[in-house]
């Protein structure tokens, strides 16, 4: 089963050097015990643009979709076994990254 795993930050701030290690450290175990799929992080959501293209022509709008204090910084896509190791899996990324995460079973 696969799982993805969101980063929620709630600083205007990048990862220091002493998390990005930590998050290097933690993305290489998940390689070595096959439960690696794909990570990566995200821009700020200043720079996201929602489109909606459910009405005659495609809407697009400059910002985030919703106005909040956290925001997705990143995610992890990792495979494993039941949703029991994955939360295991997410708190140890959550350690490594200093910042709370949300596991949702991709279906």
């Amino acid at each position: 089963m696969q799982y993805l795993v969101f980063v929620i930050d709630d600083t205007a701030g990048l990862a220091t050097p002493e998390e990005e290690a930590a998050i290097d450290v933690f993305n290489d175990r998940l390689m070595a015990e096959g439960h690696w799929v794909f990570a990566g992080g995200l821009a700020a959501p200043s720079s996201a643009t929602v489109v909606d293209n459910r009405g005659e022509e495609a809407m697009f709008t400059d910002g985030p979709f919703l106005e909040s204090k956290e925001y997705l910084a990143g995610f992890w896509i990792m495979d494993a076994p039941d949703l029991d190791v994955a939360l295991k899996l997410a708190a140890e990324g959550s350690k490594a990254c200093n910042r709370k995460v949300e596991v949702r079973p991709i279906l």
